[in-house]
């Protein structure tokens, strides 16, 4: 794990973005982003392993680690950076068996029993949320807060990822309660231009975290 956690990670939503999956991640990698996770809930498993192992070839020579959403074997078959669970998920343990020590695993939480679990896995990050309302998901889990997000950074030193109708008007208060990155779903593929929109979230994480 590098030494600073990146502090901008990119959620491409694939039914949600406007144009290829692809062109998108190179928007974005171009702009600094080297921390994307892909998420199709609606696709099957050949669709996602298909879409993944392209995206993958594709940025091999870049400086962006890919996270495939759900599903570590598919994360470990196409050789992506790592794979992020959810609660409903395999268990961080299960998944760790399935992409080795050398692929990152991150792990959704939403309320202190889950966070207090995950803290004792080998999850290399743990993903706090919804911070905000959010209306990327179908049925979100209830709102924590920024209290909360406060209230957990001092019971762990593994990178927290704040999740959750983040946008660039709250990006700073979120990381000044203890976040290390902030993942950002909406804010980034709706807005007018991707790009400059993550240019703007780095440009925070530098002032607030450097």
């Amino acid at each position: 794990m590098p030494p600073t956690f990146p502090p901008l990670y990119a959620i491409l939503d694939v039914p949600r973005t406007n144009g290829p999956a692809s062109r998108i991640i190179e928007t974005l990698v171009d702009a600094g982003v080297t921390l994307i996770q892909i998420r199709d809930k609606q696709a099957s498993a050949r669709a996602v392993y298909e879409a993944a192992n392209r995206l993958v070839l594709q940025f091999a020579s870049r400086s962006v680690r890919i996270i495939v959403n759900d599903r570590p074997d598919i994360a470990a078959m196409v050789g992506a950076g790592g794979v992020h669970v959810g609660q409903e998920d395999l268990p961080v343990a299960e998944a760790r068996k399935l992409v080795g020590p050398d692929r990152w695993v991150g792990v959704s939480t939403h309320n202190i029993e889950q966070f207090r679990l995950a803290i004792l896995t080998s999850a290399d990050y743990i993903a706090i949320g919804p911070i905000f309302p959010t209306a990327t998901k179908a049925n979100p889990d209830p709102i924590v807060g920024i209290d909360f997000l406060r209230q957990v950074r001092s019971l762990t030193r593994k990178p927290l990822v704040a999740i959750g109708g983040i946008t660039i008007q709250s990006a700073e208060s979120v990381f000044r309660a203890g976040a290390d990155s902030l993942a950002v779903v909406g804010d980034l593929l709706q807005a007018p231009d991707p790009a400059q929109r993550a240019g703007e979230y780095l440009a925070i994480a530098k002032r607030c975290c450097s």
